[in-house]
């Protein structure tokens, strides 16, 4: 079943489609809900496009707050009813001298991940401009507290919050509708950012690109539905999709730019 539908997708896309049709198969033998650990939003599209061709099973994401980018997926039978509390996700508090010192995105990220802790038990990191918070799965919680207590050359404390109490993120995704000649790498980049498309390559060869969390080179790449791009010192952009395209040949498409 996995290689026949992974036809529909990249090939390097097999092996979470493979593991994606092992969590409906379970939860359809075993008739019980599902959890997966974070999900990015491709790899969300991808797996409702799966669960959504069986009628018997449902499919719920949640990840600790409205709008949140990475999340857990709940694959459950369609008479059981679930809540937010099954999807194990506790908020964390970064605790710092913040009169002294400013923390950055990439510093959390690195010192969670420095910790041994894999990306997809991670979720969002948050900022209101001076509050830090982060998401993770409620198994590594205990981990992170006793592993983390410094984030570069800062000392910190982890907090625990309620989901309630978390910040209403100041970083703002932008959507915009426009055309493109093409779904290619550096052609996103160079629209989402008005670079020139010389310029987005250079930066595409020069290592400065992740698609999807992952180091990408290839500045030719077709992308495709919720796929996204971040570019150092500039931001990310979302395919968030295609509508179609114009008398001209041209793909309309939507863009959302989150600008560093």
């Amino acid at each position: 079943m996995a290689d026949r539908i992974a036809q529909h997708f990249r090939v390097e896309e097999a092996p979470f489609i493979e593991s994606a049709t092992g969590w409906i198969q379970q939860a359809s033998d075993e008739y019980r809900p599902i959890l997966t650990h974070f999900l990015n939003p491709r790899q969300q599209y991808i797996l409702s496009t799966l669960v959504n061709s069986d009628a018997e099973l449902k499919l719920k994401f949640q990840g600790g707050y409205p709008q949140a980018e990475m999340q857990r997926a709940m694959i459950y039978p369609d008479y059981v009813e679930s809540t937010d509390l099954d999807f194990e996700i506790k908020l964390f508090e970064v605790d710092y001298p913040r009169k002294f010192t400013q923390l950055q995105h990439g510093q959390i990220l690195g010192s969670v991940l420095g910790a041994g802790i894999d990306r997809d038990v991670l979720g969002d990191i948050i900022t209101d401009g001076d509050s830090w918070q982060f998401f993770i799965t409620a198994d590594m919680s205990r981990y992170v507290v006793s592993q983390v207590d410094r984030m570069g050359k800062i000392k910190v404390r982890l907090n625990q919050l309620d989901l309630a109490n978390h910040l209403v993120p100041i970083d703002a995704w932008e959507e915009e509708s426009t055309t493109l000649s093409s779904t290619r790498l550096d052609n996103v980049v160079a629209t989402g950012f008005h670079l020139s498309r010389h310029h987005a390559k250079e930066l595409i060869e020069a290592g400065r690109i992740q698609l999807n969390w992952n180091d990408f080179d290839r500045p030719d790449y077709q992308l495709e539905h919720q796929d996204i791009i971040s570019v150092r010192g500039f931001g990310r952009v979302r395919l968030t999709s295609v509508n179609g395209v114009t008398k001209k040949d041209k793909l309309k498409v939507t863009l959302a730019v989150l600008h560093k």
